[in-house]
């Protein structure tokens, strides 16, 4: 007997199920894992912003887009340019403070020395101490007076829940006095290049077309980005 062959039937696919659940493992080292990796998942996701808040990358982005304003150049060097400038500074700036948290938390984690908790706590402090020399006495005062503490006695009394935001604050206001001192020469020539159009009667005349020039001379002759960058770094020391 022939076997009864369907030629024109459709073939049939059968489809993967997935399911997720919450069931009781059968070795609880599985679940450790599966947690471990589930935090790690997160710290990941939030690493760009940890590098922007709790690194020098806020106060040299600020500084260098002041930096383009003062000048009106509009949008050179790009944002790109901007951005990539001020993330290798970063990491220039905060290669030591890199070293430290490699020697004493990641290295005697990955060989075993320390736990979870030690090692957290070991990388947590050359940070610390990083955001506490930038930080302003005023400003940390705020967060421990808002956060009803005693007055620390040393750093390793600060929470670093309230280091981190007196940091950021402390970064934000030193780069707009660095953008405030960057806008004065160049505010001056747009404002004597504007009187002089007036005096002649060049009124439909964009002073910023005529001051940009003058502008980015001064920036060049005086060295800017040496000055600029060299001052930036050299804060961070």
């Amino acid at each position: 007997m022939m076997p009864n062959c369907s030629w024109g039937a459709e073939p049939v696919i059968s489809t993967p199920f997935f399911s997720v659940g919450l069931d009781s493992a059968e070795q609880p080292g599985a679940t450790t894992v599966g947690l471990q990796i589930f935090l790690l998942m997160t710290v990941l996701s939030l690493a760009p912003a940890i590098l922007i808040m709790v690194t020098s990358f806020t106060r040299i982005v600020i500084v260098l887009s002041l930096l383009r304003r003062a000048l009106g150049t509009m949008q050179m060097p790009p944002n790109q340019v901007m951005i990539g400038l001020a993330l290798f500074l970063t990491f220039f700036i905060m290669a030591p403070v890199w070293h430290k948290i490699d020697q004493s938390a990641l290295q005697p984690y990955l060989d075993k020395k320390i736990g979870n908790q030690q090692a957290l706590q070991n990388a947590a402090e050359p940070l610390k101490e990083f955001m506490f020399k930038q930080t302003r006495k005023k400003d940390l005062a705020l967060f421990v007076d808002i956060a009803k503490l005693e007055r620390p006695k040393n750093i390793t009394d600060i929470p670093i829940t309230v280091l981190i935001p007196s940091f950021i604050i402390s970064e934000v206001k030193t780069a707009f006095q660095i953008g405030l001192l960057l806008y004065v020469p160049f505010l001056i020539i747009d404002m004597v290049v504007a009187s002089v159009l007036l005096s002649m009667g060049m009124m439909m005349l964009p002073p910023i077309m005529v001051s940009l020039p003058f502008k980015l001379m001064l920036f060049v002759l005086a060295d800017g980005w040496y000055l600029l960058v060299g001052s930036l770094v050299k804060g961070f020391v």
